[in-house]
C-alpha cells in the first residue's frame, strides 16, 4: 500500500462530498471544488472519513493512489479553511497595488505590469511605510493559488546579491558575496 494513499481523510463539519461517475465534488464554507478521478481509483465514505482505494497493484495505480489522496485532502482543507499566500516585493521603488482582481506591479521596468487574477482568488495588497509591500492571495484551490503566486514571482525573481525581487514571506534566500574591492 502507498504510505500516503492508505491514510484516511477526516471531514470537518460543514464539508460534503458527492460522487457522480468518476468525478468527486466537495462543498464547504469557502466554496466548491471538483476533481475527475483516474480509472481504477475509487473513494469510500464512512461516517465522516474518506478512504481512497485502488483497483490493482500496478506501478501506475500505486503512484496515482497517493496522488489522488493528496488532491482530495487539499480540496477538503481548501473548502473548509482556505489557503493564503503572502509575497513581499523587495526593492527600492518597487510597488504593488490592486483594483479588484487587477494587480499592478512596478518592478523597476520601463512600464508597469498588470496581472489579471482569476475570480476564484481574492487578491489584496498592503503598503506600510518602512516595510516592503505585501501581495496577499486567498483562495480555496491550492493548485490555482500556487500557480498564480508563481506567475507573480516570475515577473521579478529575487536576485542573489541584494535580494531584490518578489519573494514569499518568510523565504530564506541564498545570498552571494560581491566582488572583493581591494587587491594587494
Amino acid at each position: 500500500m502507498s504510505r500516503v494513499g492508505k491514510n484516511p481523510i477526516s471531514l470537518p463539519k460543514g464539508v460534503e462530498i458527492q460522487t457522480s461517475g468518476d468525478t468527486i465534488i466537495i462543498k464547504g464554507a469557502k466554496g466548491q471544488l471538483s476533481q475527475k478521478l483516474s480509472e481504477g481509483i475509487s473513494i469510500e465514505l464512512n461516517e465522516g472519513i474518506v478512504q481512497v482505494n485502488r483497483s490493482n497493484e500496478s506501478k501506475s495505480q500505486r503512484s496515482l493512489h497517493g496522488l489522488y489522496r493528496s488532491l482530495i485532502n487539499n480540496m477538503v482543507k481548501g473548502v473548509s479553511e482556505g489557503y493564503i499566500i503572502k509575497q513581499e516585493v523587495v526593492g527600492v521603488g518597487y510597488k504593488a497595488s490592486n483594483v479588484g482582481n487587477l494587480l499592478e506591479l512596478n518592478l523597476g521596468y520601463s512600464h508597469n505590469i498588470y496581472i489579471e487574477v482569476p475570480n476564484e482568488i481574492k487578491v489584496s495588497t498592503e503598503s506600510e511605510k518602512g516595510k516592503n509591500p505585501l501581495i496577499i492571495l486567498e483562495g480555496s484551490d491550492k493548485q490555482l493559488i500556487g500557480q498564480v503566486a508563481a506567475k507573480i514571482r516570475s515577473m521579478r525573481k529575487p536576485e542573489p546579491y541584494k535580494g531584490k525581487g518578489i519573494k514569499f514571506q518568510g523565504e530564506q534566500l541564498r545570498r552571494k558575496a560581491g566582488k572583493s574591492a581591494s587587491k594587494k
